[in-house]
């Protein structure tokens, strides 16, 4: 199994149901290189003892911040447990997140039910390649 580089986001009301999912997946996030927001990394480190590469909260720029790993090529996995039920200040940030995550074509689970599955799948323990969206003609247009 190759490495993957897991981001983990959630929202402050879903905090300790990815703690319960973290903990329950830490041997997998032992041979994993994890990326997570501010409050949320300190969180995974103090309560499930692995090693997080913590950036900014999310309000503060850490949801920007994992986006530009991704544009980077530096993600390969986003696990981002939000909260549909609670409107937040810094919800355009969040929908320009999940649209990189669809932009550079990495898996995305906004819910344990979809990271149950990213995590059970045999692509997950593969040297799995991604298809790499070619932006040669986008970045070539004219602009009039």
């Amino acid at each position: 199994m190759t490495t993957k580089r897991i981001a983990l986001i959630a929202h402050d009301n879903k905090k300790k149901e990815l703690m319960e999912w973290v903990k329950f997946n830490r041997g997998i996030m032992l041979n994993s290189e994890v990326f997570a927001t501010g409050t949320t990394g300190k969180m995974i480190e103090n309560e499930v003892g692995i090693t997080v590469r913590c950036l900014q909260s999310g309000p503060l720029g850490g949801d920007q911040q994992i986006g530009a790993l991704i544009a980077e090529g530096n993600i390969d996995i986003l696990i981002f447990f939000w909260d549909p039920l609670e409107p937040l200040p810094h919800d355009p940030d969040i929908k320009a997140l999940l649209r990189l995550a669809v932009v550079w074509n990495i898996p995305v689970a906004c819910n344990r039910a979809t990271a149950d599955f990213l995590f059970t799948s045999s692509l997950f323990f593969s040297d799995y390649k991604r298809k790499m969206p070619d932006f040669l003609e986008y970045n070539n247009r004219k602009i009039e």
